[in-house]
């Protein structure tokens, strides 16, 4: 067993995901022709015949991994995620390649909910890799129908920690705006930006920590729109601690994608299958009877929880409580201490798919301190 490696060493991990036609890999060939000082291996998970190596990489479709010219490598997954990652920290640690960061490209249709978890389940991984962001690339010109036609690509936008929009030149200020509330509705916690993959910092692409939890946790204040139910918002990013529950290795969502969405992408509203609600309270939380429901809210909710994250205001402690979770994976630790001056409160968002806010609010509310 190997021994484990401070958060400092570990292997950042980005998760680049986005609809078909999007432009991931117009980004990821960019990132890795470009000098930024990072050496990174691709693992490349599509299927299609629009592989990045038709143009960058050396004509050798048997080798799985292959090195750039400046220095990057790419494999393509040809086996399971996990056993590529592992194989890959085997051939770092006896020095036959060499890579301070790791792309995992997604195909255009997946849910990035398995990956993600992928860090969570295994524990040789997750001492070794760090999750440090999951980022989804939208296409302005398609954006709107693709996210009524397919829920997939409704969790792309669910799970991510950045969303860059690709073509906004192609479409008007107008129908931009629009796709953006759109996307603010489905992930309030996310920074969203209309990039041109020309000229992306791509060094701000790189060191995210979307998973770090003492990162900030705020709300794009358009969710907090008058027509909006919901009076409260987050962009949140996250990073996993050790406590992670390593009971549920599946991920079900899968099997939980054939809804019919025949709503008109021209209308100005859209039942969305994925969509975010928030929770607020001034009141402390009693602590055992959080951990229960949250335990409970997760074994029944959480094929269809993507990402959820809170600040808690906890009774009996004089720091904040931070959480966070990916599906049926939780994890805990204290954050700073609360400031005098500081007015304690909790602040949750959760994103999923059909989550019945009602429950989830008062289940929360029967869990304040008394």
């Amino acid at each position: 067993m190997n021994q484990p490696i401070s958060v400092e060493n570990m292997v950042p991990v980005t998760v680049l995901t986005g609809f078909l036609g999007a432009g991931k890999t117009t980004l990821l060939k960019r990132i890795l022709t470009e000098y930024h000082g990072n050496r990174i291996a691709v693992i490349e998970n599509e299927f299609g015949p629009e592989s990045i190596d038709n143009e960058l990489l050396v004509q050798d479709s048997d080798e799985q991994i292959i090195e750039l010219s400046n220095g990057c490598i790419c494999c393509t997954v040809r086996g399971d995620l996990m056993r590529t990652l592992n194989d890959l920290r085997e051939r770092r640690q006896t020095g036959t390649i060499n890579f301070e960061r790791i792309i995992i490209e997604t195909t255009g249709m997946a849910n990035p909910g398995p990956v993600c978890q992928t860090f969570f389940m295994d524990d040789e991984i997750a001492e070794y890799y760090r999750l440090d962001a999951v980022i989804t690339v939208v296409d302005a010109k398609h954006g709107m129908q693709t996210l009524d036609d397919q829920e997939e690509a409704q969790k792309q936008v669910g799970f991510a920690d950045r969303i860059l929009i690709s073509k906004k030149d192609l479409v008007s200020d107008a129908e931009y705006e629009a796709l953006r509330r759109r996307l603010v509705q489905i992930n309030p916690r996310v920074p969203i930006d209309a990039v041109h993959f020309g000229e992306t910092d791509i060094t701000k692409l790189l060191e995210m920590s979307g998973f770090n939890l003492n990162t900030i946790l705020d709300i794009d204040p358009a969710f907090l729109s008058a027509d909006h139910p919901d009076a409260a918002q987050n962009h949140d990013h996250h990073d996993h601690g050790h406590s992670h529950d390593h009971n549920h290795e599946h991920d079900h969502d899968h099997n939980q994608c054939d809804h019919d969405h025949s709503q008109d992408h021209h209308h100005a509203h859209h039942d969305d299958t994925i969509g975010a609600f928030v929770f607020k309270s001034n009141k402390p939380f009693d602590p055992e009877r959080l951990e229960e429901f949250l335990g409970g809210v997760v074994q029944v909710y959480g094929p269809d929880l993507l990402r959820y994250k809170g600040i808690l205001y906890m009774k009996g402690l004089n720091r904040r409580m931070l959480f966070q979770g990916v599906h049926m994976m939780m994890g805990a630790e204290p954050g700073k201490p609360w400031a005098a001056t500081e007015k304690k409160s909790t602040k949750m968002v959760f994103i999923g798919r059909q989550l019945p806010q009602e429950i989830f609010t008062q289940g929360l509310e029967q869990c304040l301190a008394r």
